[in-house]
């Protein structure tokens, strides 16, 4: 019986498990300890900024940096629509309101035009804007130039939503150095993995200062428990760091792998009409995920009869991300839609994508494809 193939499953190995039980050896199985710091120092370096506090998720990066800044009730916050929930939950942790903004139709990153228009309604408006929190879509980096001129324009910090583009790069820049603040995610699936974990990266030391206190139930620094203020239970596992750091030597190799990948389904789907790779020609991602486009007018197929297809071999597809101003919490929330995400959402299809796939993963996937197309040629 063969045995699952997963889109983005972790990839591990012997380096990690030696990094994990030094830590363990070590002795610092409580929470934090010098793992922790290291993981840090290198993943701000690797960043090119000048903190990073390694936290429990990407979710928790942008909410605890949105508190930090003061964010709550009364504030509106705009957001991109085509994104995980993860991104508008953080948001309304703060109290705030999510304000869902379309995307390019060629990239699916959030729309400068349009964020200019939001901004610019929100204050006619009189609403107060605290921040703006675009998203790295699939691991392409947005167009930061022209969102950052926007934000500028307007007065308004940026907090990148970097989590799944750790590794890849806008105008020679790596992702998660734009912007006020960025928060990256390594959770299971992600380009690296500290099992579950993120981190917020900044310039702004006295940011970075507010996140760690924050972000470690607000404790003050005596020796009895001391609060002045509600704080969270936010901080990465020493453990989980060692993970991390051995993740990061080998990120570089990983993402050369997922680009593989991506070129496999490239040549695959060459020849199909009405079917393309989504995004392949930005050499600056990380190629997180490979997704296809489908003009069903053209191929006489759906994505939902493809992922069908490849699930009956217990192959994992899914499709690109629901936007959030059509899930049912985010209903009554505020938004500025083309229709460019509604139409992603339904044309794509993200396929099998890791750096872990074998190259019999491969050839299954490559070879059950093949006869899907073959069936209705």
């Amino acid at each position: 019986m063969s045995t699952r193939i997963y889109m983005s499953s972790p990839d591990v190995g012997e380096l990690e498990e030696s990094y994990v039980v030094a830590a363990m050896r070590s002795g610092w199985i409580a929470p934090l300890g010098p793992d922790v710091d290291a993981f840090e120092q290198e993943v701000a370096a690797r960043v090119d900024v000048e903190h990073g506090v390694a936290l429990s998720s990407g979710t928790a990066a942008l909410h605890v940096a949105l508190a930090a800044w003061g964010v709550g009730p009364g504030d509106v916050v705009p957001t991109a629509t085509m994104t995980f929930a993860a991104t508008a939950n953080a948001i309304v942790y703060t109290g705030a309101q999510p304000y869902f903004i379309d995307c390019d139709p060629v990239t699916g990153n959030i729309d400068s035009a349009l964020l200019d228009d939001a901004l610019t309604a929100l204050r006619r408006a009189g609403r107060r804007v605290p921040a703006v929190v675009p998203v790295d879509l699939l691991g392409k980096a947005i167009d930061y130039t022209s969102v950052l001129d926007v934000c500028s324009k307007h007065g308004v910090r940026l907090l990148a939503d970097a989590a799944e583009s750790l590794g890849a790069f806008h105008a020679g820049r790596p992702a998660g150095s734009f912007g006020d603040a960025s928060a990256v995610s390594f959770n299971g699936n992600k380009i690296m993995t500290t099992s579950g974990g993120g981190m917020l990266l900044t310039n702004d030391g006295d940011l970075a200062r507010r996140v760690r206190y924050l972000s470690t139930q607000a404790r003050q620094p005596v020796v009895h428990y001391e609060h002045t203020e509600v704080g969270y239970n936010y901080r990465l596992s020493n453990l989980l760091a060692a993970l991390g750091r051995a993740q990061l030597t080998r990120l570089d190799e990983m993402i050369s792998r997922r680009r593989q990948v991506r070129e496999i389904y490239k040549v695959l789907f060459a020849d199909t009409r009405g079917v393309e790779v989504f995004g392949s020609d930005d050499e600056q991602d990380n190629v997180w995920l490979s997704s296809i486009l489908v003009d069903e007018t053209e191929t006489g197929w759906t994505p939902q009869q493809l992922s069908e297809y490849l699930a009956l071999d217990d192959i994992e597809s899914r499709p690109l991300w629901k936007p959030m101003h059509l899930q049912p919490v985010f209903a009554e929330a505020p938004n500025l839609i083309t229709g460019a995400a509604e139409s992603l959402f339904r044309r794509g299809l993200t396929l099998p994508s890791g750096s872990a796939l074998t190259s019999d993963d491969r050839e299954r996937v490559v070879g059950r494809v093949r006869s899907f197309l073959a069936e209705r040629s």
